[in-house]
């Protein structure tokens, strides 16, 4: 079998397993559709893979949405749903199967401008601050520049993913604004779990992962994979992964999004103080195959800041702007988060 054709269905692939999860979410929203699309006491939150959403990890392994909904008097139920890509987080989060979407800052500022003026979707708090490798497999890939017809790029969602977007604005910094989309017919979609194993194993025509944590730490385990780009370098230490809701769910369900606000924040001061058992919550609720000591040497250092206070996210949405991913121009974060998203100074 050619490379081209054994991995002709990638593009798809990502797709497809973001439609299984969708489909499902959607079909328990047509059973509950008799009842109100948006009843206060109901949450249903989605995520996606890896470290960066270890806060939800926490939230759900200590009810701690449930904790601040009693404290206020009200019992809330919560769902908790896994979905691949930002254009199936979207997707959910507009057809009304989730309240809360877990995804990149590049899929917020999408759906923010998609939806401006009408649902009014914005972030409600970052996950925190973590760098995202570009790797390869490929000994001839140093730099972006050395991709080609013959490279293959998987990210969680083309064109929409915050690996997508990060991808664009590296892009433009070498060859210019004009042609910040120069890669994008290099990238696959797929998700992290899946890249990883492809990377891996070597042999086919994806020879590049925009990955995340673990899963970039543990393809560097791999002597034959090397960074080619660190998100760090290109913007600085930011909030790449955020939570993000419509307009119409927290203003119906004040209650609600007041619990799971303060669940995140309480959430976050707990993996912040404590790593170890950040670490041990992750592992439990989540089932990875990676021993504490190893996640211990991924999130046990300075560049891993558990905080729901959004960082160096407005670089990106300028960009965006400027370069026509988006057409309504943000004057400042404010704009695409809600004003309660951040305890201290965003950005």
């Amino acid at each position: 079998m050619s490379l081209g054709k054994r991995f002709s269905f990638i593009p798809r692939f990502g797709r497809l397993a973001s439609g299984i999860g969708l489909s499902l979410s959607l079909l328990a929203g047509s059973l509950a559709a008799p009842q109100a699309a948006h009843a206060e006491g109901q949450i249903r939150i989605a995520e996606q893979f890896g470290i960066v959403y270890l806060l939800l990890n926490v939230v759900r392994d200590q009810q701690l949405i449930e904790k601040h909904g009693k404290a206020d008097g009200l019992d809330i139920k919560v769902d908790w749903q896994q979905l691949s890509g930002g254009a199936a987080i979207n997707d959910a989060l507009l057809s009304g199967a989730i309240n809360i979407a877990g995804a990149g800052i590049g899929p917020l500022l999408t759906v923010w401008d998609r939806t401006h003026g009408k649902q009014n979707v914005k972030g409600v708090a970052s996950l925190g601050n973590f760098p995202y490798y570009l790797l390869s497999n490929n000994p001839k890939v140093k730099t972006i520049a050395d991709f080609t017809e013959k490279d293959r790029i998987a990210v969680p969602a083309v064109g929409v993913s915050v690996q997508s977007r990060f991808l664009q604005y590296a892009a433009a910094k070498q060859w210019g604004d004009k042609e910040f989309d120069r890669l994008d017919k290099y990238t696959v979609a797929l998700p992290h779990p899946d890249a990883t194993a492809s990377l891996l194993s070597g042999g086919t025509e994806l020879t590049g992962h925009f990955s995340n944590p673990p899963f970039q730490n543990q393809a560097l385990e791999n002597p034959n994979v090397h960074v080619v780009l660190d998100t760090y370098e290109l913007l600085g230490p930011n909030s790449p992964t955020v939570l993000y809701a419509t307009e119409k769910f927290r203003n119906d369900n004040p209650k609600t999004y007041k619990a799971f606000v303060a669940a995140l924040a309480e959430a976050a001061q707990f993996a912040q103080n404590d790593k170890g058992a950040a670490a041990d919550t992750y592992i439990r609720v989540t089932g990875a195959k990676i021993s504490r000591e190893e996640l211990l040497k991924i999130i046990d250092n300075e560049q891993f800041q558990f905080s729901v206070t959004p960082t160096n996210t407005y670089p990106l949405a300028e960009f965006l702007q400027r370069v026509g991913a988006i057409k309504n121009k943000p004057a400042s974060w404010q704009d695409y988060f809600f004003e309660d998203a951040a305890i201290g100074q965003g950005s």
